[in-house]
């Protein structure tokens, strides 16, 4: 009985073995390291212009798990009267529950959202009865939710390995694609679960619902020859379409914005790296050219015709600035943001000096993200006098620039360079920071060298604009930082106590151990090192906790700068980007040299 028990295993063995190699085999024609795998994708010929691959399947996106209605034991509350909700009414009321303990859900104009959009959910009779807000009672929603939280934070490993392999199951079967005879990686391949709208600084539609993405959402983007994903059971998709000229492989319309999401490829893939690179390499191109562009746009600001004055101004403040071009906004976008081409009058005050010796632009507007951009910045006088001119009777609301926008400005400066657009002088001026930054910044242990990094970066997003609030533990960290650093100091002076007898007793009545004083010298100069260190992560996280490094670290340097100087300072890669940010900049790791100039 035993052997047949072996030999059926056997078997089962050998028929999942001979599964899996046909699945490789089909999947992936090449198995090696990502390096040599990116090259040999660099080197396959090139498709026609607009083509960017001929074939394209994937199983579709992963969708959330179905609501859970609430367990019998826990109850909303009304007007201290238990309510049973409607299970769309419920599971926005969880939302909110789940939101307590963050500031959001004191904020007003969260609030108001959230109440609006969660009535539309409720059904005749809950709306008749819910129509305060204040006397909501979310009270054992949320102690479930924390309870959850918990339990998630205190399983055993075992849970945690049951966890971890039921999440692998999903990646394997939704986060892989085969394009074009390549087993690629799939970035975001789980559609976004339903919730609150957050958005970033003060966004007027925070607290609105996210509703739940349906497959009739979806469209799907593969190949006419290749299997069409199929849908979960009892759905269908939007749409199918074979479009090879895009990189997307499913798209929806999300409900806030009323922007379009897409599923694309991983970050390390083939078709992302080339587009990385080509990016990087644009901004190069325009150092080449720059100085022309600069001295242009400096005649130009004299020119005859209004527009062209316009057109030059908004490019000083683009070049100097890094402020971005300022797009169109969306139909229905209601957030009060504004970029470089769509600022009004309200959003500059000029400033002057009775002698005339230094002018001011003081800029106060929201940019991306309704991130507020405040800066007063000198500038030169002939600048100074065409904003005198473009504000004559022009009325707070009025635009500033008036005779411009940002397709007006992108097809002059695509006629100075090809492929050059406002965005490019972003990520070109961000990058030549850094690289000046790091040039002068560098000193000699790694965690000063890491300290000069970080930085260099820092003055690249000041530039940019990227902020961020500082972190909710911000504070207890910093405590608890510090509390170490005092415990070292106290270490150190024990140890330089020590150092200073054994110094003393050798010099007096000889020692038993005639290498104490190194040990001890040893000692002390370990603890000053680790003194040393804390004091520098310390000064690190006080310098950047306004500040948001990943942002211009991910979109607008040059990976091969870093990566370069990485390679002069013998500072491990690993240090400035982590694994998923390695892979998005495998292509730049894999082929920069230490000498690389951007």
């Amino acid at each position: 009985h035993k052997q047949e028990e072996e030999s059926d295993r056997e078997a089962e063995k050998k028929k999942s073995k001979k599964k899996t190699e046909k699945v490789n085999s089909c999947l992936s024609q090449v198995i090696c390291l990502p390096s040599i795998m990116l090259a040999l994708k660099w080197e396959e010929e090139k498709y026609e212009d607009g083509v960017k691959w001929k074939f394209l399947e994937h199983n579709g996106p992963y969708f959330p798990a179905n609501y859970e209605p609430l367990p019998d034991n826990v109850h909303f509350y009304y007007n201290g009267k238990k309510v049973k909700l409607s299970l769309a009414a419920e599971e926005v009321a969880l939302f909110f529950a789940q939101m307590l303990d963050h500031e959001y859900s004191t904020k007003k104009v969260f609030r108001d959202n959230f109440f609006k959009d969660w009535r539309k959910e409720m059904t005749h009779e809950e709306r008749l009865l819910i129509q305060d807000l204040e006397k909501c009672d979310f009270g054992e929603l949320h102690a479930m939710h924390k309870a959850k939280v918990e339990a998630r934070k205190n399983m055993t490993k075992e849970e945690k390995l049951v966890v971890k392999e039921a999440n692998q199951k999903i990646v394997d079967e939704y986060g892989y694609c085969l394009l074009d005879h390549h087993k690629e990686r799939i970035g975001n391949f789980k559609i976004e679960p339903p919730g609150l709208f957050r958005g970033r600084g003060e966004h007027p539609k925070q607290g609105m619902l996210k509703k739940r993405i349906q497959p009739e959402d979806v469209i799907i983007n593969c190949s006419k020859e290749g299997r069409i994903p199929i849908p979960p059971a009892g759905h269908r998709w939007k749409e199918v379409r074979h479009d090879n000229t895009v990189t997307w492989l499913a798209s929806w319309t999300e409900n806030i914005q009323g922007s379009i999401k897409y599923i694309m490829l991983n970050a390390n893939s083939k078709l992302k790296g080339e587009k990385d690179w080509e990016k990087y390499e644009i901004a190069r191109k325009l150092k080449s050219c720059v100085d022309d562009i600069r001295n242009q746009y400096m005649q130009d600001l004299k020119s005859k015709h209004m527009g062209t004055r316009q057109r030059a101004v908004a490019l000083y403040f683009i070049d100097k600035l890094a402020l971005r071009a300022g797009n169109e906004k969306e139909e229905g976008e209601t957030a009060d943001t504004v970029g470089c081409c769509s600022l009004r009058v309200e959003h500059i005050t000029l400033h002057e000096l009775l002698d005339g010796s230094e002018c001011v632009v003081e800029f106060d507007f929201l940019g991306k993200d309704c991130i507020r951009y405040y800066n007063k910045v000198p500038v030169i006088r002939k600048v100074f006098k065409n904003l005198k001119l473009f504000l004559e009777n022009k009325q707070p609301g009025d635009e500033l620039f008036d005779r411009l926008n940002t397709s007006v400005l992108n097809k002059h400066l695509s006629s100075l360079m090809p492929g050059l657009t406002a965005k490019v002088f972003r990520t070109y001026n961000a990058s030549i920071t850094l690289q000046q930054q790091l040039k002068e910044l560098t000193n000699s242990n790694v965690a000063e060298k890491l300290l000069s990094y970080n930085r260099a970066n820092r003055a690249v997003a000041i530039l940019c604009n990227h902020q961020r609030a500082p972190p909710k533990t911000f504070d207890q960290s910093m405590a608890n930082l510090q509390a170490k650093i005092d415990a070292r100091k106290e270490q150190l002076a024990l140890a330089k106590t020590e150092l200073k007898q054994a110094k003393k007793e050798a010099k007096t009545k000889g020692s038993s151990d005639p290498k104490l004083v190194e040990r001890k010298k040893a000692a002390v100069k370990r603890c000053e090192e680790q003194l040393l260190k804390m004091e520098v992560q310390a000064t690190d996280r006080e310098e950047n906790k306004q500040i948001a490094l990943g942002t211009s670290k991910l979109n607008y340097l040059d990976p091969r700068i870093s990566v370069a100087w990485c390679k002069n300072m013998e500072v491990l890669v690993d240090k400035i980007y982590n694994k998923s940010q390695r892979d998005k900049f495998a292509w730049a790791i894999d082929m920069t040299e230490a000498d690389f100039e951007f």
